[in-house]
């Protein structure tokens, strides 16, 4: 099956949503300049979003966005020479602090997620930097990038971060998921370098034929789709797709 225009995506899930100026209230602003923003943030706050991120994977997010004040305090804010020195004693004894939660192995995530950051900073720009420049056009290759080299940032965890940090991406949430197999683009496991070479291209395509991000995208093809699953993320309601 070929791939569906973006015209008639965007006119299914308008009628779905109430019209269009619905939908486009739905799909939210595309920000400006969003990679320069990320590019000034500080990679302390890199780790720190990461680290959030990995600690909400299959927890209540609630409780972690309550508690993370005192994941900040434990783990020096999150700066990397900090964290890189410290013993595997202290992070064993840290991980059994009730004020945080006390997961050892999501603990041990902190200094292997450094480690990534720190190595990447040798080659003479920061890992935010780093983030900025990556192309939105091949951001399944910088997903890939972060499951390698990193720890738990596989799956969505890694995308999930991304998006809150401000890059642009699209989402792997079960209504795109059924979007791309209802369509016959993909077939196999949705992780597969196949699936996802194939998804990219479909999303570099619809970019071709409108002025959308792809979070913005990536929310359309899920308005068009299955119940439209919505992501709530901590205190503030966020569309998620």
């Amino acid at each position: 099956m070929s791939l569906e225009s973006f015209d008639n995506l965007y006119q299914r899930a308008a009628t779905r949503k109430g019209g269009a100026k619905a939908l486009n209230l739905l799909l939210g602003k595309r920000e400006g300049e969003v990679d320069q923003v990320l590019a000034n943030l500080k990679d302390d706050r890199i780790l720190s979003a990461m680290t959030k991120k990995i600690f909400q994977s299959g927890f209540v997010w609630r409780v972690v966005e309550n508690k993370w004040p005192n994941f900040e305090e434990s783990f020096f804010n999150f700066n990397i020479e900090k964290i890189l020195m410290m013993p595997e004693e202290m992070l064993e004894k840290k991980a059994q602090d009730p004020k945080i939660i006390r997961n050892y192995n999501k603990v041990k995530t902190i200094k292997a997620n450094a480690q990534m950051m720190f190595e990447q900073q040798q080659n003479g720009c920061s890992f935010a930097q780093f983030l900025a420049d990556w192309p939105s056009a091949d951001i399944i290759s910088l997903w890939a990038y972060l499951k390698k080299n990193g720890q738990r940032l596989g799956g969505n965890t890694g995308p999930y971060a991304l998006r809150t940090l401000g890059k642009d991406t699209f989402l792997l949430t079960r209504d795109i998921e059924a979007y791309f197999r209802a369509h016959d683009i993909i077939s196999g496991g949705i992780q597969s370098k196949t699936s996802l070479t194939a998804i990219q291209q479909s999303f570099n395509a619809w970019q071709q034929e409108c002025d959308l991000s792809l979070s913005q995208l990536s929310r359309l093809v899920a308005f068009g789709t299955g119940d439209n699953h919505i992501h709530i993320e901590s205190t503030q309601t966020q569309l998620e797709a």
